[in-house]
C-alpha cells in the first residue's frame, strides 16, 4: 500500500467510531474511500474475510496474502501510523502518549455509554435514530421498507441497552457523569484547543466520535451540551476537519506543562470508568455473566463485558511497558484521581 492508494472502509454516519476514524483520516491527509453502509458488503466485494464480530467502521487493508479486514479503531490507528508516519496522532513522549491512551480508551468504552443511553433510553431520541440510521445506509429507501427497518433497529438497540449498562438503576449515574464530563471539557477547552496541547491526538478523535452523536445527532444530550459546554459543541464542529493544521512537535505540551483543567477529565475517568473496569474484570475472571457494584456512590448493574476486561489488561500492559521514570511522571499526574486503581491490578 502506497501513500497515494486510498484506504478502503465502510461505516455509518450514525456510528461514533466511524466519525472518529474519518475525522482522523482527514486530519492526517490519508486518502480514503468510504462506503456508507454495512461493512459486510465491502468485505465481500474486496474478497476479505469478515471479522468476527464485524462492526463499523471496517477497514480493508491490502496485504501480500490478500485483503484483510479490521474493525477495532485503536489498533487501526497504530497500523495507520506505521503506514503513514506524517502528521502523527500519537505523542512521541511515552508518558504523554499513555495519558492520550487513557483518554482514547475512556472515550471508546465509557463515553459510548452516554451515547447509547441517550439515543435509546428516551423516546424522542429513539424515534429520530430509528428513522435516520436506516436512511444513513440508503437515503432512497422506500417508505414501507423504512418503517420496517425503523421498528427492527429501534427494538434491537433498546433491547441491547443492558449491554452498555443503561437501565433504570444506572440512568442517573450516566447522566451525572455526562454533565460532569461536559463541565470538565468546558474548562479544559478554555485553556487549550485540544486535550494535550495545540494539535489533536488519538484521544481527541475518540472523544470527537462520541460527541458527534451526543451534540450533533441526538436531541437530549445535545440540549444538555448546549447548556453546559458551548465550547464542546463548537469543538466537535472544528475537529471534523483539521486537515489545514500544520503541526509541530512543540504543539503537544509536556505532562508537566498541561493546564490544571486536564485533571478534571482524568478525575472523571477515575471516578466512573476505573471502578467499572475493575468490577467487570473481576466478574470476567470469576466467570460471572452479570456484575453489580457501586459507581460514584450509586448502585450499578450490567452484563459482564469480556472485551472491556481486555481493554483493562492492555492499559496495564501499556503502563508497565513505560520506563520507571515515565511511570513516575504518569503517577504524579493521575495521583488522587482514582485512575491509580486501574494501574495496580494484576489482570493476567
Amino acid at each position: 500500500m502506497t501513500p497515494s492508494t486510498p484506504i478502503r472502509l465502510a461505516g455509518g454516519t450514525g456510528s461514533p467510531y466511524t466519525q472518529k476514524m474519518v475525522a482522523l483520516l482527514r486530519y492526517r491527509r490519508i486518502p480514503y474511500l468510504i462506503n456508507w453502509g454495512q461493512p459486510e458488503g465491502l468485505c465481500d466485494a474486496l474478497g476479505a474475510e469478515r471479522p468476527k464480530p464485524i462492526f463499523m467502521p471496517t477497514f480493508v487493508f491490502e496485504e501480500q496474502g490478500g485483503p484483510v479486514a479490521e474493525c477495532d479503531s485503536t489498533p487501526i490507528i497504530r497500523r495507520l501510523e506505521a503506514l503513514f508516519p506524517e502528521r502523527s496522532v500519537l505523542p512521541n513522549d511515552p508518558a504523554l502518549a499513555f495519558i492520550d491512551y487513557l483518554i482514547e480508551d475512556f472515550a471508546d468504552e465509557w463515553c459510548t455509554k452516554y451515547m447509547f443511553h441517550y439515543r435509546w433510553h428516551f423516546s424522542e431520541d429513539a424515534d429520530k435514530a430509528g428513522t435516520l440510521l436506516p436512511l444513513g445506509m440508503n437515503v432512497s429507501m422506500p417508505s414501507e421498507m423504512l418503517g420496517q427497518f425503523k421498528a427492527q433497529i429501534a427494538q434491537r438497540q433498546i433491547d441491547r441497552l443492558y449491554v452498555v449498562g443503561s437501565n433504570e438503576t444506572t440512568a442517573p449515574v450516566i447522566d451525572a457523569s455526562y454533565r460532569r464530563f461536559l463541565s470538565a471539557m468546558e474548562a479544559h477547552l478554555s485553556a487549550q484547543k485540544f486535550m494535550l496541547g495545540q494539535r489533536p491526538s488519538a484521544g481527541d478523535f475518540a472523544l470527537h466520535g462520541q460527541l458527534t452523536q451526543l451534540v450533533g445527532f441526538d436531541p437530549t444530550p445535545r440540549a444538555i451540551a448546549n447548556e453546559i459546554s458551548p465550547r464542546t459543541v463548537a469543538w466537535v464542529d472544528q475537529v471534523y476537519d483539521q486537515g489545514a493544521i500544520e503541526p509541530s512537535a512543540d504543539d503537544w505540551f509536556s505532562l508537566e506543562e498541561q493546564p490544571s483543567s486536564l485533571r478534571g477529565i482524568l478525575s472523571e475517568i477515575g471516578r466512573v470508568y476505573a471502578p467499572a473496569q475493575l468490577a467487570n474484570a473481576h466478574a470476567v475472571q470469576a466467570g460471572e455473566k452479570m456484575w453489580e457494584g457501586e459507581i460514584d456512590g450509586a448502585p450499578w448493574v450490567q452484563q459482564t463485558f469480556p472485551y472491556q476486561a481486555k481493554c483493562l489488561r492492555w492499559t496495564n500492559e501499556h503502563y508497565r511497558s513505560l520506563t520507571a521514570g515515565d511511570r513516575s511522571r504518569v503517577d504524579a499526574v493521575v495521583k488522587g484521581t482514582g485512575i491509580e486503581a486501574m494501574l495496580s491490578l494484576d489482570v493476567g
